[in-house]
């Protein structure tokens, strides 16, 4: 899922930029109106967070501007928690959602996602027959659940919404173990085996790229 943020508070923004992308987010990152204009212009988004209160042009003219030439991406305001004038004209402007700061990162995540959802731009990630429901962060082969770990689980989202691409290992670590990163080296390893037993059922695979990092991808003749 690709997100343009669009803040000018160096510290949220960096700070939002690590978590989002710990939770599977591809963040870009602008902190003014004329950034996020060429931006929103050259690439593909698939949800927009948006701080009103930007240099240069500000957040609400950016939306006017973004709504006016017909672009459709869902739009999430950000704003300050007493500023409801500010929340009604981000919405009047064409903004699908608003957050008051300071606020809770679940609920952005969710926020997030059902804009996504909503939005049509969110089917859930297929490898052969396996299927990843972001919505739950439930996994089916067909249409059997499988049985794994949370860490598990995050390994195999962040490989899911990138099948047939490779990821470090130190990115997969810092997605599987979050805070709590290990002492030992080969812990992601560990995930990995157990994981791949758990596949091996499944006719999917995680494939080591020495030097690069793993991949998830059908296995060769499965049916």
């Amino acid at each position: 899922m690709k997100l343009l943020l669009v803040e000018d508070d160096f510290d949220l923004s960096g700070a939002l930029v690590r978590v989002l992308s710990r939770r599977g987010f591809e963040v870009d990152h602008c902190s003014d109106g004329g950034a996020a204009l060429e931006r929103l212009q050259a690439g593909h988004f698939d949800v927009v967070m948006l701080d009103l209160g930007i240099p240069g042009i500000d957040g609400l003219q950016v939306l006017q501007r973004l709504r006016g030439r017909g672009a459709t991406v869902p739009v999430l305001i950000l704003t300050a928690r007493g500023a409801v004038g500010d929340r009604i004209a981000g919405l009047n402007a064409g903004a699908d959602d608003y957050l008051a700061k300071p606020f809770d990162l679940d609920e952005l995540d969710a926020r997030l996602r059902a804009l996504v959802r909503r939005s049509g731009g969110m089917e859930a990630p297929r490898c052969g027959e396996l299927r990843y429901e972001r919505s739950t962060g439930a996994f089916y082969f067909r249409e059997d659940p499988l049985e794994l770990t949370p860490r598990e689980s995050a390994l195999l989202a962040a490989l899911m919404e990138r099948p047939g691409q490779a990821m470090t290992k130190e990115r997969l670590t810092v997605l599987a173990f979050g805070q709590a990163l290990p002492t030992q080296p080969d812990a992601i390893e560990v995930v990995v085996h157990r994981l791949r037993k758990k596949l091996a059922a499944t006719g999917v695979q995680i494939t080591t790229l020495r030097g690069v990092g793993y991949l998830v991808q059908e296995a060769r003749g499965h049916a």
